[in-house]
């Protein structure tokens, strides 16, 4: 049996992370979640610095979930660097935020975000948006990192 694939949430707000990992939990999917609150420890995790030092960078993540408004690097920031770097920039990587701020959604999609979801106010229109990504970015999707690493 192989491991569950990990999802990297990537959010500062615990009553967002707890929303997020509800549903998840609720419509069973069953993935590992690695949860970041902010920009710099996600970035160790991608990278394996930090707390993450020593981790192995050649296990990444099936999908990162990335707020842009985030502590000490903020989300563009981190699509950047994770884009930039040739280990990391097939990973799947979709922008989850509040921000409904257009030059947001610009620069997210020309730094290379797969896509661009704002959160819903009400849990169940947030849970039904978190199930319907999870779904279609660990189940459905044919991953071109899976691809180019066989």
């Amino acid at each position: 049996m192989t491991p569950n694939k990990v999802i990297l949430l990537v959010e500062d707000n615990p009553y967002d992370q707890e929303l997020t990992l509800t549903a998840f939990r609720d419509n069973k999917i069953k993935n590992d979640i690695i949860v970041a609150r902010d920009g710099e420890e996600a970035l160790d995790y991608m990278f394996g610095a930090g707390q993450y030092e020593g981790r192995s960078v050649n296990d990444l993540p099936q999908l990162i979930l990335l707020d842009l408004k985030l502590p000490k690097v903020d989300g563009l920031e981190v699509l950047q660097q994770i884009r930039a770097d040739n280990r990391t920039r097939l990973v799947p990587i979709v922008i989850l935020t509040s921000s409904k701020e257009q030059e947001d959604r610009l620069q997210g999609y020309s730094y290379g975000c797969n896509a661009y979801i704002r959160k819903p106010v009400d849990f169940e229109r947030f849970a039904d948006a978190v199930k319907t990504v999870g779904l279609f970015w660990t189940v459905y999707n044919e991953s071109a990192y899976d691809f180019a690493t066989k």
